[in-house]
C-alpha cells in the first residue's frame, strides 16, 4: 500500500489543506494499492499565487534559457522510466507493448517543445507594425487517466516554451504516476513557482482553476461534458481556452483497400489504450459489396486479440481504469444489442478464462446504423461498431454524421485517392493507411471534440497574444 500525502507548490512538496483521502486500486486485481490525500480550494489558490509570483521573471527569459530547462526536464523524466512504466501498468492497467510509447512520450514532450521554440521568432513584422508575441500569463492544465505523465509534461512543456508559468491539476486516480512524475520534474532546479502540481477533484480544484481571474488560459483534455463546464466558467474572466475533448472517430475502408492490410490496422487503431483513447477509430465503414468478407476477417483478427494481464507481452488490451468504466462500457455493449446490432464478437462479462480485473472483451458489432447510440456515444472502450455504405459519397457523409471530429482514419491502396477523401472529412486529423504519429503536427477536434490545437508550432502560440507596435 502506497500513501502520497503531498503536493507540489512553490517548488517544493507540501502537506495539502485538503484532509479527503481519495482510494487507489489496481484494474488487474480490483485490490486496493494506496490512497492520496486530494487538495482543495485554498491549495488550487496557493498554486495560483506560487505561479503568478514566479511569471514576471519567467516570461523575461529568453529563448536559450527556456530551451535549456526543457532538455533538463526531458532528461530527468527520462530517467525515471521504469518506475513511470511500473506505475502506469499497475495503476492504469496499460499493456507494457503500449505503456512503453506513453512513458517516452511524457519525456520527449519537452524535446519537441525546445525544438518548436528554437525555430520560432517571437518578434515578426506585419506591414508597418512591430509584432511580438507575448506570453499570455499563468496557464491551468487539467489532465486525464488515460495518460497521465504525457499529458501533464505536454502541457507544460509548451506552456514553459511560450514564457507562461503553469499549475496542473492531473486525474487523482493517477496519483501514483503523478508522483513519480514530479519527484523528476522537482530534480531538474526549475524556479519555485514556475510549475505547481495539486491533485485534487475536478469540481473541487479543477473548478477553481478555470474559474480563479489570476488564470489566463485552462487546457483540459477530456470529456465534452466537463468541457462545456470550463469554457462556461472561463468565459466569467475572458480565459483562453484550449478543449481537447471526446471522439467517435470513423475508420473507412474503401473499396480498394488491401484488406491483409488493412484490418490489422483498423484493430489497433480501434482498440489503441484498450479502447481508452479519444482518438480511438470505433465506427468502421465498410463498402456494402465487400462487407462479407470484411466481417469474416474482422471477425477472426479481433478473436486473436490477447485480453487479460498488461505485464504479459502478448496481451494488446488491457482493463478498464476503474469499475466504473468497466459498467458504462457493459451497459454499451447491453444497449448494442438491444438497439438491433449484431454481435459479431466480444459482448458482455469478461474475457474467457479471467474471474476478476475490469477487463472487457474485445467487441465488434456488426449491421449496425449511424443512428444507433453505440455508433454516436463515446464509448470508451475495446467496442467497435461496423457500419455498411454504398458509395464513396455515403461513405464521407456518414464518417461527418456526428458531433464529434477529432480523429479520422482512411484505408485504400490509391494514396491519391485517400488524401482526397481525407481532405473531405471534419476532424482535427487524419490517418491514411495507420501512418505513424506527428508530434510536431496540430493537435485538437472539429465540432464538440474541442477548441483549439496542441503541438508544434500552433500549440505554442496558443500561449501567446501577439502585441502591435505602430510608430
Amino acid at each position: 500500500m502506497r500513501d502520497i500525502n503531498e503536493i507540489y507548490i512553490d517548488g517544493a512538496f507540501v502537506t495539502p489543506h485538503g484532509t479527503e483521502r481519495f482510494q487507489l486500486f489496481n484494474p488487474t486485481t480490483e485490490q486496493a494499492i494506496g490512497a492520496v490525500r486530494l487538495g482543495d480550494v485554498e491549495d488550487a489558490r496557493g498554486a495560483i499565487a506560487a505561479a503568478k509570483r514566479a511569471l514576471p521573471a519567467w516570461s523575461q527569459t529568453s529563448k536559450e534559457e527556456r530551451i535549456v530547462l526543457l532538455r533538463r526536464f526531458h532528461d530527468v523524466v527520462a530517467a525515471r522510466f521504469d518506475d513511470q512504466l511500473d506505475a502506469i501498468v499497475e495503476e492504469y492497467g496499460a499493456p507494457k507493448s503500449r505503456a512503453g510509447w506513453m512513458v517516452n512520450m511524457a519525456a520527449t514532450a519537452f524535446l519537441e517543445a525546445a525544438e518548436t521554440l528554437e525555430a520560432y521568432d517571437f518578434n515578426q513584422t506585419i506591414g508597418r507594425a512591430d509584432v511580438r508575441m507575448m506570453p499570455l500569463g499563468v496557464v491551468a492544465a487539467i489532465t486525464p487517466w488515460n495518460s497521465n505523465a504525457s499529458f501533464i509534461c505536454g502541457k507544460m512543456a509548451m506552456a514553459i516554451a511560450a514564457g507562461c508559468t503553469i499549475v496542473i491539476k492531473p486525474s487523482e486516480m493517477s496519483a501514483i504516476q503523478t508522483r513519480i512524475v514530479t519527484e523528476a520534474l522537482h530534480e531538474a532546479g526549475a524556479p519555485a513557482g514556475l510549475f505547481n502540481i495539486v491533485t485534487g477533484r475536478g469540481d473541487v480544484v479543477g473548478a477553481e482553476f478555470a474559474s480563479h481571474p489570476d488564470v489566463a488560459k485552462v487546457t483540459f483534455t477530456g470529456s465534452t461534458a466537463v468541457g462545456r463546464s470550463i469554457l462556461r466558467s472561463a468565459a466569467e474572466t475572458m480565459k483562453r481556452v484550449t478543449l481537447e475533448l471526446g471522439g467517435k472517430g470513423p475508420q473507412i475502408i474503401l473499396d480498394d483497400a488491401d484488406l491483409d492490410e488493412a484490418i490489422p490496422v483498423v484493430v489497433a487503431s480501434g482498440f489503441m489504450n484498450s479502447g481508452q483513447a479519444c482518438v480511438a477509430g470505433t465506427r468502421v465503414l465498410v463498402p456494402e459489396r465487400r462487407m462479407a468478407e470484411t466481417l469474416a476477417r474482422l471477425k477472426a483478427e479481433v478473436e486473436a486479440v490477447r485480453a487479460g494481464d498488461p505485464t504479459n507481452p502478448e496481451v494488446s488490451v488491457g482493463p478498464m481504469v476503474s469499475r466504473k468504466q468497466w459498467d458504462r462500457v457493459q451497459s454499451y455493449l447491453k444497449l448494442g444489442q438491444e438497439e438491433g446490432a449484431t454481435l459479431l464478437v466480444g459482448g458482455e462479462g469478461r474475457p474467457e478464462g479471467l474471474e476478476r480485473g475490469w477487463f472487457v472483451q474485445p467487441t465488434v458489432f456488426a449491421n449496425v446504423t449511424n443512428d444507433m447510440r453505440i455508433a454516436r456515444e463515446e464509448i470508451f472502450g475495446p467496442v467497435l461498431s461496423v457500419i455498411g455504405y454504398a458509395t464513396e459519397e455515403d461513405a464521407i457523409a456518414i464518417a461527418n454524421d456526428t458531433t464529434y471530429g477529432l480523429q479520422s482514419y482512411v484505408l485504400s491502396s490509391d494514396p491519391v485517392r485517400a488524401r482526397r477523401v481525407a481532405a473531405r472529412l471534419e476532424a482535427g486529423r487524419v490517418v491514411i493507411n495507420g501512418a505513424p504519429h506527428e508530434p510536431l503536427a496540430p493537435f485538437g477536434g472539429f465540432k464538440q471534440s474541442g477548441i483549439g490545437r496542441e503541438r508544434g508550432v500552433v500549440g505554442l502560440e496558443a500561449h501567446l497574444e501577439p502585441k502591435a507596435i505602430l510608430g
